[in-house]
């Protein structure tokens, strides 16, 4: 069997145990074609080329879906619900922080606040969806941190602080702290606020190992709510780099790809049933949506082990868009992705 696959291994298991043939009579070989972040780990395209083969033994069996088909049998991300309570002081010091979690798990949930009361609470429980859910590039973390940083800039807000400042007034983990600063250094961050309808978002998040910051600006069109991201900067503390042209295009392909479910990737459903069932009505990030301009930098640390660079970026750009969007046009959307709907809705709250 030729498969487009993750998990070669995982295919050749689950392909022999389905033909009730020893493993050493399944030869599966490997197509390097095309992207996989976790949708191609479930090999339901194998297990039934592999039915329909023995159904038909001796007779070589070509299978595609088609778009309508991908879109039916694929498996999706988790509808995943946050709620969050905190409690800050006048002064800018977090003291309390109760974040639950249902259904997206707890990727990315290490607390780098220094928080003197503080619970995470993951609830998870299978059968809750009417449709497949999977893994997708970082699973569950760019829910958590979309949560998380959108709590912690609606604090700062609330007592009119900076959302740079607040972060670094709150930090106990260094190497945050040293993503952070980075990143701010790179974009330019003054506490000066920009004109109405350009918004700057910031976001902080650890995975694989990394802790990262992303800044993103904005551009808001209030009678459309339509959003256009013009910059966005990287700041990783990674450890030791050991191949930067790589960390860059990492870093800029989950910049890209995370515009996506910040802004325009929505599945809709009926229950079971998914009405998105095109590229018609699901919208991926074209060339004239992404960022003119993206920058990534990170820590020199040469004496400290690699960390991971193909993932850690992309959880924090719902969280930094978001706050973007806010700062542009008071828009404070919850649900993801921020929709040019849902910032109009928020717009007349």
């Amino acid at each position: 069997m030729w498969a487009s696959s993750q998990t070669p291994f995982g295919t050749r298991e689950e392909v022999a145990e389905l033909l009730k043939l020893p493993k050493e009579k399944v030869h599966i070989k490997q197509i390097f074609l095309g992207g996989g972040f976790g949708g191609k780990i479930y090999n339901r395209q194998a297990n039934e080329a592999a039915r329909i083969a023995k159904m038909v033994e001796g007779t070589p069996v070509q299978l595609m879906w088609s778009r309508e088909e991908e879109f039916m049998y694929d498996m999706f991300r988790p509808a995943a619900v946050i709620k969050v309570n905190s409690g800050v002081t006048k002064n800018g010091i977090i003291k309390y922080w109760d974040f639950n979690i249902y259904c997206a798990g707890d990727r990315g949930t290490e607390l780098f606040y220094d928080v003197a009361n503080h619970k995470t609470t993951t609830l998870d429980k299978s059968g809750v969806h009417p449709f497949g859910t999977g893994a997708w590039r970082a699973p569950g973390n760019n829910t958590n941190t979309f949560a998380r940083e959108s709590q912690i800039d609606i604090m700062a807000d609330k007592i009119g602080m900076d959302p740079l400042e607040f972060r670094l007034k709150n930090m106990n983990n260094q190497r945050a702290i040293n993503s952070l600063k980075l990143a701010a250094e790179k974009f330019g961050w003054t506490s000066a606020k920009p004109p109405k309808g350009t918004g700057r978002g910031i976001a902080v998040g650890t995975d694989a190992g990394t802790l990262v910051t992303v800044i993103v600006e904005v551009k808001v069109d209030a009678q459309t709510g339509e959003v256009k991201v013009t910059r966005a900067v990287v700041g990783q503390d990674m450890g030791q780099v050991i191949n930067p042209e790589g960390t860059i295009i990492q870093a800029e392909g989950c910049v890209n790809m995370g515009l996506g479910y910040a802004l325009s990737e929505d599945i809709e459903f009926d229950w079971g049933e998914v009405k998105t069932k095109n590229f018609g009505d699901y919208n991926l990030p074209l060339f004239s949506s992404i960022p003119p301009q993206i920058d990534t930098v990170w820590v020199d640390a040469m004496d400290q082990p690699p960390q991971g660079g193909g993932e850690p970026a992309i959880i924090c750009m719902g969280g930094a868009v978001a706050n973007a969007v806010f700062e542009a046009c008071g828009a404070r959307v919850f649900r993801l992705p921020v929709t040019k709907e849902r910032i109009l809705e928020a717009m007349k709250k």
